[in-house]
């Protein structure tokens, strides 16, 4: 009994992956259907099954609409760890790209607030390589404005 069943059932198994496909009759309407199209109808096949695909190729007429082969477990696995690959090094760009960005911005804050300092009119003070202090005096704090607003236009973008 048992293996009556499984015999039924590999049978009824069979037509559920029968080929179907697309036509359009005379009149403009839309035919699906898993039996062949009339011969004078140009038809799409929308899926083969693996006897009808054999059989399609052989003829020549459908050989570009058949199913691709199942990968294997291994073509899957180094797909899988070829798109890690990327997505890792995707990731590492990125962060690069942030980290530049990130200095970009320090840089032009720390360029902005010298200007600053160097506009309040404080009196500025600088040390020597010997230790001594001597003040700017107006034209070094012109001078040092001017290479302060270069530097914005450069690292500020």
């Amino acid at each position: 009994m048992k293996k009556f069943l499984l015999i039924l059932l590999m049978l009824a198994s069979t037509t559920a992956f029968a080929a179907l496909s697309k036509w359009v009759d005379a009149d403009g309407k839309v035919h699906y259907s898993d039996q062949p199209p009339p011969a004078n109808v140009k038809a799409k096949t929308l899926r083969v099954t693996s006897e009808a695909a054999a059989s399609v190729s052989a003829s020549g007429v459908a050989a570009a609409s058949a199913p691709v082969a199942p990968k294997t477990i291994a073509e899957r696995e180094a797909e899988l760890k070829k798109a890690q690959q990327a997505k890792k090094e995707a990731a590492g760009k990125a962060a690069q790209e942030q980290a530049r960005i990130d200095a970009e911005k320090a840089d032009c804050a720390a360029v902005q607030q010298n200007l600053r300092a160097l506009q309040e009119g404080m009196r500025m003070v600088e040390i020597d390589t010997k230790g001594e202090r001597s003040y700017l005096d107006d034209e070094q704090r012109r001078q040092r404005i001017e290479k302060a607003q270069q530097e914005i236009k450069t690292y500020c973008k």
